[in-house]
């Protein structure tokens, strides 16, 4: 039997894939869907649940009228943004039922090499229009590439209703985070900037061309965390484009936000996730060992007495500054 010596990369993306999933190990469904993921960055599956459409249907009823369709209409569509809502888990038993899915959760765990959880639902009725990016900015943990999405299509989406747009192959650059583009993740405005400046670069000078995902209604795309991905611009604000999005970590890792940490400067966002599945908070841990919690949660700078030392030493500076 093979002894993984990378047990932090994920299977899916090991250069160890094929020692890892021989013959017998792995099914043949599940075999084809880590071969697209290794091989591109996403693979499309029939979402595993035979009652699929009315839980769809009941979910456009209920969600439809939380939206605010006048805005978006008028104002939202021509200005690129979206309507979502997050995390409707928690008041929405099939929004929880899709996000929970046991074939699909079965599958991530087998073909990263740890055991799958979801901790993020977002729920659309239109496109994104959302300018491409990596979810590694923003969701990532240590180590690195312990993450990705499940997108199931709630309806029949065409190229002209905004459809999900992504790079093929573009999983396998480097994970690029605040110090690679000269940031830090107190500089809010241009550090968003720099990102979106690179990820054009990349793809202007890698050739890489854009594939559109125009799935039929129960269809859904896996795809990992560095994979460049957005939602393409709408050409026709009269047509919909219900959608879920559930976003996984795995188990036996930190997780944290990039896009906000500076960890070299004793600044790590950590993200304390529920599991969804279990209505539980997960830990941090690294290679068996959980984060001290002061490292989580870092105790706010005790502020300065009025009559302490630093204080009185200030005092007398300056006193002899103006003699």
């Amino acid at each position: 039997m093979f002894e993984n010596p990378l047990p932090g990369v994920p299977a899916v993306e090991s250069p160890f894939f094929d020692a890892i999933f021989t013959k017998g190990t792995i099914d043949e469904d599940t075999l084809a869907i880590a071969r697209q993921l290794r091989d591109k960055g996403f693979a499309v599956i029939d979402f595993p649940e035979p009652d699929f459409d009315r839980i769809a249907s009941e979910i456009r009823d209920d969600l439809n009228d939380r939206y605010d369709w006048e805005h978006w209409r008028t104002a939202g569509y021509q200005a690129g943004e979206s309507l979502r809502m997050q995390d409707a888990f928690k008041f929405n038993d099939n929004v929880r039922r899709i996000a929970t899915n046991a074939r699909v959760i079965e599958i991530l765990s087998t073909i990263f090499g740890r055991q799958a959880w979801p901790f993020q639902t977002l729920n659309f009725p239109v496109g994104t229009q959302q300018h491409f990016h990596t979810d590694s900015v923003h969701f990532s943990s240590m180590p690195q590439r312990f993450m990705c999405g499940v997108w199931t299509a709630f309806e029949d989406i065409s190229e002209d209703a905004g459809p999900l747009v992504y790079y093929p192959g573009s999983h396998h650059w480097p994970i690029y985070t605040n110090e690679h583009i000269g940031a830090r993740a107190e500089q809010k405005h241009e550090i968003g900037a720099g990102y979106g400046a690179l990820w054009r670069e990349l793809v202007k000078q890698s050739g890489i061309e854009p594939e559109r995902f125009t799935p039929r209604k129960g269809q859904a795309l896996i795809w990992l965390s560095n994979l460049l991905h957005g939602g393409d611009k709408q050409n026709d604000p009269s047509l919909t484009r219900w959608s879920q999005v559930t976003h996984y970590f795995f188990e036996g890792c930190s997780y944290y936000t990039p896009l906000h940490s500076d960890p070299f400067l004793g600044n790590i966002a950590f993200r304390e996730m529920t599991n969804i599945c279990t209505g539980e908070i997960v830990r941090n841990t690294i290679s068996g060992a959980p984060v001290p919690h002061r490292l989580v949660h870092p105790p706010a700078p005790a502020p300065i007495p009025s009559g302490s030392l630093l204080r009185r030493v200030a005092r007398r500076a300056k006193a002899a500054l103006t003699r």
